[in-house]
């Protein structure tokens, strides 16, 4: 079930990326050139089948002129609703000391605690 999650997180992703690019009149090679990645690696992305890194993420904000915020929130990164993380998931992200492997650790351990409080926090029935 979270597997299915997670496709239809990044087939958002996906579909927003593909919006962004489209209203920045840019053609995917050229999105790909100004980001730094390959052609074929977004063409992924935007059809659901790859799940870029924080950092690939920052770099296509970079070049579509929008907040990297905004794609955490569609890949399922950051949480958009008020008050569930955030602020920590940014500093994770934005920590240049860490690699990208230890910042997905960090994101997954994080994540964890707060479904963890969740469940032993809602009253018993």
């Amino acid at each position: 079930m979270a597997k299915g999650k997670v496709v239809k997180t990044v087939e958002t992703l996906g579909d927003y990326l593909r919006q962004q690019r489209e209203g920045a009149q840019l053609s995917l090679r050229q999105l790909a050139e100004q980001a730094g990645v390959s052609n074929p690696y977004l063409s992924q992305i935007e059809r659901g089948l790859r799940r870029p890194s924080a950092q690939v993420l920052q770099q296509l904000a970079k070049a579509l002129r929008i907040s990297a915020e905004q794609l955490y929130v569609r890949a399922g990164i950051v949480s958009p609703e008020e008050g569930v993380g955030g602020s920590v998931e940014l500093a994770i992200l934005g920590d240049s000391a860490l690699t990208e492997r230890q910042k997905q650790s960090l994101l997954d351990v994080y994540a964890s605690f707060l479904a963890l409080n969740r469940t032993t926090t809602q009253p018993k029935e």
